[in-house]
């Protein structure tokens, strides 16, 4: 067994939803690399060593080599193999900084090798990345020289971008790229078409190369065909890559950088534990959404819920994902919101609380969660299924509802919205987003204060639980909400209406607490049954409203310790699953280090121990070790919730 970071699945390649090229095994030349999905994206690796040719990654007709570690950063996964004598290490880094949107949104992947003496690498990129499904599509492709770099490209011949929406499905447009110093080609590799890259090192002499996928479009945004945000103003996939091999040093310094600073933050905030977490997440949720510009040039920044209907932009997948962008780039928290709030103000959206989601990736043209089951008029046996496209649902005007009120979630979205937004301002202090959507947001709260208290039977983000009537969590949430709007108000200026809030939330705070007290914390529900996590709580901490007592905090982490099995916290009685994202939550509302210790080590130990080898799932047994479902989602960024608390509470 390798040495360092033992996660259930390593990531290799991670720009978007689409580009995202993963080895689930301990052994990657034992199996082929693929999307986050399952469906095969192959990359092949392999070194020539005194005559005899050695598998690094991906399956091939060669002899195995040993893995002598892998080590995952937030930013870099890296091998070490010994194949023959030598040791040989490859490293696959994500430019994905925060606080730099060109480079984040830049679809490129720098991949270094070194050797300790002589050795013939061989590495190749598999036309399967360029196309959707088993069977290989009519390709086009050319290798040739472009100032100091070899490149080599290769596409479908027929192209259709956005041509499909929906989970499971991986990009069937655009064009890869490999680029390096040299040794680049577009050639045929056993019966299908690779881009190569080979090259002989020599000891302690290392090579690099540069990943590339341009998607062409990459979001149908209402009204909108968006280029990916590097791409805004029109600069091309081949300018950006001449701009990352020339400044590949630098990136690496600050990727690196990063890297050291935010493990020792980790390590500082919650042990070895909880860092293992923090590299395993950062790129995991990053990835799952893609950056582009709206009209008038603000970010948007679109999750996809891999795994869980394919949806874009949803507002309750956005929320759990928060706390990683908080910490870096709080506009990005923002640029979640937009979205919501646009549709929000269309004729097609005709409730009186916040939309769900904006459409399924890779099309924001309205939300398509709950729809009547014959929106449409088809019949019933004519449903829109996975792989087709919806209609321009932000353009219907007429006077039906196109929404099925039952499976909405009222209390739930206006709550992440009105949070969210409340948030980012409590990170940078920018309130012109609130300010522009002033009388939206009027709407939602005054919903909270009319349903927030008990909840009734309705869905909250956990919707595979089903309904729940009575909800303690989910009040909670509407307690946090009308403070946080007040909050705002009180920031802004508007004393009446922060005053207003303000009250209200503290007057539902003591009374959902009355009726959810139990003699180990509070219950799940407002008639005293069950238990559950109750993570909307953290916010009471990380804005000092003090609607909560310590006592509150002592007896909730306490109910939570007790309860853990062997891989974590459940979610609440009623089941064995949990959400990894929400214990992290949970973990912040303790008084120090020790809480989120303890409640990491078991996540830990479920990614180690796991049958299931899948990206970091965030719904999972706690008992079997095995995921529920739900795949390299966003909702990772949740991960991050202890250190945001260290940081806005130091």
């Amino acid at each position: 067994m390798h040495e360092g970071t033992h996660l259930a699945a390593y990531p290799l390649v991670t720009s978007d939803p689409y580009v995202s090229i993963w080895s689930c095994t301990d052994r990657p030349a034992q199996q082929d690399t693929r999307h986050w999905a399952g469906e095969r994206k192959r990359i092949t690796l392999s070194a020539c060593v005194d005559g005899e040719r050695y598998a690094l990654i991906g399956r091939q007709d060669a002899k195995e080599a040993e893995v002598l570690s892998v080590d995952v950063t937030p930013t870099c996964t890296r091998y070490a193999f010994r194949a023959g004598d030598a040791k040989v290490c490859v490293s696959f880094r994500a430019p994905l900084l925060l606080d730099d949107f060109d480079l984040m949104s830049t679809p490129i992947t720098f991949i270094d090798f070194e050797a300790d003496r002589a050795a013939e690498l061989r590495f190749a990129l598999h036309d399967d990345i360029c196309y959707d499904g088993l069977n290989p599509a009519p390709m086009v492709g050319k290798d040739y020289q472009s100032g100091e770099l070899h490149v080599a490209w290769m596409g479908k011949k027929r192209q259709n971008t956005l041509c499909h929406t929906g989970d499971h499905i991986t990009i069937d447009w655009g064009y890869a790229y490999l680029a390096a110093d040299a040794d680049t080609a577009f050639a045929r590799e056993g019966g299908h078409w690779a881009l190569t890259f080979t090259r002989a090192l020599q000891a302690g002499v290392p090579a690099h190369l540069l990943l590339a996928y341009d998607d062409v479009d990459a979001i149908r945004y209402f009204d909108l065909t968006a280029k990916a945000w590097y791409a805004r103003a029109g600069k091309t996939i081949m300018q950006a890559l001449h701009e990352c091999a020339a400044g590949r040093e630098a990136i690496a310094a600050r990727c690196d950088a990063l890297d050291a600073q935010l493990m020792a933050d980790a390590r500082r905030v919650g042990g070895e534990a909880y860092a293992t977490l923090v590299a395993a997440s950062y790129r995991h949720s990053i990835a799952a959404h893609k950056l582009i510009a709206d009209r008038d040039g603000n970010a948007i920044f679109l999750s996809k819920e891999n795994d869980s209907n394919g949806c874009i932009g949803t507002a309750d997948v956005s929320y759990p994902s928060i706390p990683l962008y908080l910490l870096y780039a709080p506009e990005l928290v923002r640029a979640m919101c937009r979205p919501i709030l646009r549709f929000a103000n269309m004729p097609a959206w005709k409730d009186d609380f916040a939309p769900h989601d904006v459409g399924r990736y890779p099309h924001a043209t309205g939300q398509v969660y709950g729809l009547k089951r014959d929106a449409f008029g088809m019949g019933l046996t004519d449903a829109i299924q996975n792989g087709d496209a919806y209609p321009p649902l932000y353009l219907d005007e007429g006077e039906e509802n196109l929404y099925d009120l039952r499976y909405q979630m009222p209390v739930e979205e206006c709550g992440n919205m009105i949070l969210m937004l409340a948030a980012a301002m409590r990170a940078d202090g920018d309130d012109s987003l609130v300010r522009a959507y002033m009388p939206t947001l009027e709407k939602w709260v005054r919903y909270l204060e009319r349903y927030g208290a008990d909840p009734g039977e309705q869905l909250c983000t956990d919707d595979f639980a089903g309904h729940l009537a009575h909800n303690v969590n989910l009040a909670l949430k509407a307690v946090c909400g009308l403070a946080a709007y007040g909050w705002m108000m009180e920031r802004m200026g508007e004393t009446a209406k922060a005053q207003e809030a303000v009250k209200a939330s503290r007057e539902m705070a003591q009374s959902v607490l009355a009726r959810a007290k139990t003699d180990e914390g509070t219950a799940l529900t407002l008639d005293g049954k069950g238990w559950s996590l109750k993570y909307n709580a953290v916010w009471d901490l990380l804005f000092g409203f003090g609607l909560f007592d310590q006592a509150f905090y002592r007896g909730e982490i306490a109910r939570y310790r007790k309860e853990q099995n062997r891989y974590g916290v459940p979610l609440d009685s009623r089941a064995d699953y949990t959400k990894s994202d929400w214990i992290l939550w949970a973990a912040a509302m303790g008084e120090d280090a020790t809480t989120v210790q303890a409640l990491s080590e078991p996540i830990v130990r479920y990614m180690k121990e796991t049958p299931t080898r899948v990206p970091f799932s965030d719904w999972y047994d706690t008992k079997t070790g095995r995921y529920c479902a739900f795949i390299a989602r966003s909702v990772q960024g949740g991960i991050f919730m202890p250190l945001l608390k260290d940081k806005w509470l130091a």
